[in-house]
């Protein structure tokens, strides 16, 4: 039986470890902390409850489909919900309501998105314009990964609130990056799949239970063949006239036929200089989560996105009184101090929902996460590597490599997919993995 070493517990290294697993590997996974999950993970609060929070809420959409693929090879896709409707608030707390009708793809959000309030016919009109225009250029044009997204809205004349209140709210939060530094491809890959493609792909999955239950002991007994190595930081990958041996984790060497070294792309160069990776040319976008617990119900949503302010996303974690906000490439957040942020978040969510006014902030606990993920600009994608390497039997998974999609956990999980693919192909005996797109 061939073995295989995963260097990295992110999303990336737990689905090449799943992959390989379920195809006959002996696999050791080895992460430097003690949980799963990389940046899509929990922890328990330092408080007498021990309560568990996520990181930064984490969401997925139907069109997810490696990553749906993934909970379903661990056991656990009965632990997402999924949702149909999409709340926009504007301040004051005026909602418009965005779900699917029954015309047809790409038709299915006509009838709510002409009931939508915050958007005036200009708007609208602008929106459909610049839907119809996706759909018809994005085979089309050989740019967008030259000009950003905002170029192209310009271009198509978008109105400044149909920027602000639409194309902007969906894919800062969806790519985790502002429009003006965003490579135009990835903003028309999200519309495409997750709104145009099918009627059902835009619907939203959110985890019912803390991330880190997702990946747990037990979701792993179902693969078989994999061993989990926590609190195991790897020194360096060992390189032996130009194959890599194994790895050395904790001074002792660990011997392995293949490995797969997914960790995010800043730690790469150091764990294996020899592969010779250029990655000058990445950079990181950050991602702010707030976490506030109130004395009372403050909203029955289950989720909405806050217009106009900061605060780009709310979650009803536990009965309108545990709420997740969240703020995708937030920079203008990092050198605030957490009371500064938390100051910033009560006070914008009292414009939408006004019982905050009357309610007691009980608890607050502020998660920045700096390196987040690639900040996915023009020019980039050429420069994202692919899974194979220089070094035969040695390959890379990430996020930030060559998966056809930008920084999310679908990237993630199709790059771990990639990855264990291309080691099965080293042995001979190719395994498909990575599930296509829903649509073309």
């Amino acid at each position: 039986m061939p073995s295989a070493i995963v260097i990295g517990g992110g999303l990336s290294g737990l689905a090449s470890a799943a992959a390989l697993g379920a195809s006959g590997f002996e696999v050791d996974l080895f992460e430097a902390r003690g949980f799963l999950g990389g940046r899509a993970t929990s922890y328990p609060l330092n408080t007498t409850d021990g309560e568990t929070i996520d990181n930064c809420q984490h969401i997925l959409l139907r069109c997810c489909v490696n990553l749906l693929d993934f909970y379903r090879r661990l056991g656990v896709s009965d632990r997402i919900r999924f949702h149909k409707e999409f709340y926009f608030i504007e301040p004051g707390g005026r909602t418009s309501t965005m779900r699917a009708g029954m015309l047809p793809k790409p038709l299915h959000f006509t009838g709510s998105f002409l009931g939508m309030r915050c958007f005036d016919l200009r708007d609208k009109i602008a929106i459909g314009r610049g839907l119809l225009a996706l759909r018809r250029e994005r085979r089309r044009r050989t740019d967008l990964d030259r000009i950003t997204m905002l170029d192209w809205l310009r271009e198509k004349r978008q109105t400044p609130r149909a920027i602000e209140r639409f194309w902007r709210q969906v894919l800062v939060s969806a790519v985790n990056e502002d429009l003006d530094r965003m490579a135009a491809r990835h903003g028309f890959q999200v519309f495409w799949l997750g709104f145009l493609a099918a009627r059902n792909s835009y619907e939203m999955g959110v985890p019912a239970v803390p991330l880190g239950r997702l990946y747990s002991s037990d979701a792993w007994d179902r693969i078989g063949n994999v061993q989990l190595h926590l609190r195991n930081p790897v020194d360096c990958v060992v390189i032996n006239r130009g194959k890599a041996c194994g790895i050395v984790s904790r001074g002792i060497e660990r011997k392995a036929d293949y490995c797969i070294l997914a960790v995010p792309f800043e730690r790469a160069c150091t764990l294996a200089p020899d592969l010779g990776l250029d990655l000058a040319a990445f950079s990181h976008s950050p991602i702010t989560g707030i976490h506030l617990w109130f004395d009372r119900e403050v909203t029955e949503l289950p989720h909405a996105t806050l217009l106009d302010r900061t605060i780009q996303w709310m979650f009803n974690k536990e009965g309108g009184r545990y709420l997740e906000l969240v703020v995708s490439a937030s920079r203008s957040l990092l050198e605030m101090s957490r009371a500064e942020v938390i100051d910033l978040a009560v006070r914008e969510l009292t414009e939408y929902f006004p019982s905050v006014r009357e309610a007691k902030l009980v608890r607050a606990h502020v998660v920045k996460e700096v390196r987040a993920t690639f900040s996915a600009q023009p020019g980039l994608e050429a420069l994202r590597p692919t899974s194979e390497t220089r070094i035969s039997n040695l390959f890379l998974a990430g996020d930030w490599t060559r998966s056809g999609w930008p920084a999310t956990m679908e990237g993630a999980v199709r790059s771990g997919y990639i990855a264990a693919e291309a080691v099965t192909k080293a042995t001979g005996h190719p395994v498909k993995l990575l599930l296509p797109d829903i649509a073309a």
